[in-house]
């Protein structure tokens, strides 16, 4: 199974060790990518006044420390991903507290995507950044298309013949999608609230019970030790984690949408 997970914006203050070693990342045909996105990011962000990398960056004129630390990732500390995300899915998911065998199993199958690496597995180090997948950089445009032509050929080879269970949002889905036979082994996740409104019930997406809810769901499945290969058996494995979920009918070519209903929050 390969578990795509977007990052976070929440991430740790700061990293401790060594510095950033970009040949010794997972997926290392993504290495000249990584390195032309790091070069035009920190070289935006070296930039005099700051100005043009807060706006390109989305960034507030507050957050002119985000630009300064940008300015330093070639020779900042870095941590392993796994400790650097903190935002709403990570706290969720809760790494630390996993059993050692689960905890090796979320090394082995999460892919984290972001607008500056591309994909990294937990266990690589990286230090802390702000770099949108909406940002646009000089050089290189639109990140989300800039990483979808350099990620096809290692996501498919990352991927190989299993399950591919897709908890992404729709900025970092852009970044690449799975096609032919691998995108009928993929299931898409969507987290809906149902409520009743005037006695009737009503469904919504609500963005950070959506991402906890992700978190708990890829938690209870490590926990459990499942392996499903396909979407059906991942399907059958979250029912008997006592999750409510509705799956789409299959489509050839396509990712498998799975509708996991909650009522409480």
């Amino acid at each position: 199974m390969l578990v795509l997970l977007p990052p976070s914006e929440g991430k740790a203050a700061a990293g401790s060790g060594a510095a950033l070693d970009l040949a010794r990342l997972s997926l290392p045909e993504l290495t000249p990518a990584r390195e032309r996105v790091l070069e035009s990011l920190v070289g935006l962000c070296a930039e005099p006044d700051g100005e043009r990398a807060r706006e390109l960056l989305g960034l507030s004129p507050g957050q002119g420390e985000e630009v300064a630390r940008n300015a330093r990732l070639t020779r900042a500390p870095a941590l392993p991903a796994g400790r650097l995300y903190t935002g709403v899915l990570y706290d969720a998911l809760d790494l630390p507290t996993l059993a050692p065998a689960a905890r090796r199993a979320a090394q082995r199958a999460v892919l984290v995507f972001s607008g500056l690496w591309g994909a990294v597995r937990l266990t690589d180090r990286i230090p802390p950044y702000r770099c949108p997948v909406g940002a646009r950089l000089p050089g290189l445009g639109g990140l989300a298309a800039y990483w979808r032509r350099a990620m096809t050929g290692p996501l498919a080879e990352a991927a190989g013949r299993g399950l591919v269970l897709d908890l992404r949002s729709g900025a970092y889905g852009a970044m690449w999608q799975p096609s032919g036979p691998l995108a009928e082994r993929t299931a898409a996740v969507r987290v809906l609230h149902e409520r009743e409104v005037d006695g009737v019930p009503t469904r919504s997406v609500v963005s950070h019970f959506n991402k906890a809810t992700k978190g708990r769901l890829l938690r209870d499945l490590l926990a459990a030790g499942a392996r499903p290969r396909d979407p059906e058996q991942l399907v059958a494995a979250l029912r008997d984690l006592k999750y409510t979920v509705e799956a789409e009918e299959p489509a050839p070519g396509r990712p498998r949408r799975l509708d996991v209903v909650v009522t409480e929050l």
